[in-house]
């Protein structure tokens, strides 16, 4: 696979399909993860791989618990403002993203496969979540939906007790990767383009050009 393809077209991917991912497809993934850089070279990271159904079925209401406190916390306002005003353009992304992350609640079970990132000593994440999106990219390349989030974080040690993290070796849950095959199509997700977030030289000046349209394609 062509590398802007897999940059380009891994977004998240909610909705897949509860067939296993291969031992070896899931091996590939892990080896492709570890290459990633890391700070000093230490190496402080650890990934779990949960397949096992009832333990996807145990985290699933912490999950789910988790997602509710999202919104009614973090993303409350938000979801205020989507309902106030339906029609806009933000409003529509806002419950868009709400439908396919409550989707993802609400069959968390179907999941096929976990990927846990734990890290040590690791404040700033320029570790574990450089190896973490390498390991995207590489289940991209598999036909290998994912997404990641840190929300199970909520939970506190919970999730790394069910898992039998060891309570004093000080490893931090960085985030969640689900992953299965995607009932879906791939695509290129929809971003502000770089013109509106980047600046050239100096905080707010022009980058030079307007990219309105992905600089790549399928075609």
């Amino acid at each position: 696979m062509d590398i802007y393809e897999a940059l380009y077209t891994t977004r998240a991917m909610r909705r897949v399909k509860p067939d296993p991912v291969p031992s070896d497809v899931v091996h590939r993934i892990l080896d492709a993860a570890i290459r990633a850089p890391s700070g000093g070279n230490s190496q402080e990271w650890r990934f779990m791989m949960v397949d096992d159904p009832a333990l996807v079925a145990q985290i699933a209401p912490l999950y789910r618990e988790c997602i509710d406190m999202l919104w009614a916390a973090i993303y409350n306002d938000r979801l205020e403002a989507a309902a106030a005003d339906p029609e806009a353009a933000e409003s529509k992304q806002m419950m868009a993203i709400k439908k396919s992350v409550d989707y993802a609640a609400e069959n968390f079970e179907d999941y096929p496969l976990l990927m846990f990132a734990f890290d040590r000593g690791d404040s700033t994440g320029g570790s574990i979540f450089p190896a973490v999106w390498s390991a995207q990219l590489a289940a991209r390349a598999e036909g290998v939906g994912s997404s990641l989030t840190s929300v199970l974080m909520i939970k506190g040690d919970e999730v790394p007790n069910l898992l039998g993290v060891p309570a004093d070796e000080d490893w931090k849950m960085a985030c969640m990767v689900p992953m299965g095959y995607p009932k879906g199509r791939w695509g290129v997700a929809k971003r502000a383009p770089a013109h509106e977030v980047a600046y050239l030289n100096r905080w707010g000046s022009g980058l030079g050009a307007e990219i309105n349209e992905p600089l790549w394609s399928a075609s």
